[in-house]
């Protein structure tokens, strides 16, 4: 059973990083992308990055293009995302998710989510 579970949120204020981690376990993960949502409060869950596991390709939303960065750790089963520059707009609870094939944009792609971890910055 493949488990996603998040940690590294927080509070910070603007302009401040903060790095979130994506452990995953359950599967051998080299056939997967994995992706990171956030959903702030009174709006649906967004896109945020994702990552294709076997060849490290990327893609992310405009609205964190250049400030956002997601990587992973093969060793570690675990995929980062490092936030930079750090806005009040930021602030959500941020999902990892996993899918079989190739980097997608796309919630419904997705089968596999973690529970969640808060993320506050403030002005």
């Amino acid at each position: 059973q493949v488990q996603l579970v998040e940690s590294g949120g927080g509070l910070v204020q603007a302009g401040g990083s903060l790095r979130l981690s994506c452990a995953a376990s359950g599967r051998t993960f080299s056939s997967y992308a994995m992706g990171w949502f956030r959903q702030a409060p009174g709006k649906e869950r967004e896109f945020v990055a994702t990552i294709t596991w076997s060849s490290g390709s990327t893609y992310y939303a405009d609205s964190v293009k250049g400030r956002f960065t997601i990587s992973r750790d093969n060793a570690k089963n675990t995929v980062y995302l490092q936030m930079n520059s750090l806005k009040p707009e930021d602030t959500a609870v941020y999902y990892c998710a996993a899918k079989r094939g190739a980097y997608a944009y796309t919630e419904s792609r997705y089968d596999y989510w973690g529970q969640g971890t808060q993320v506050t910055v403030s002005s």
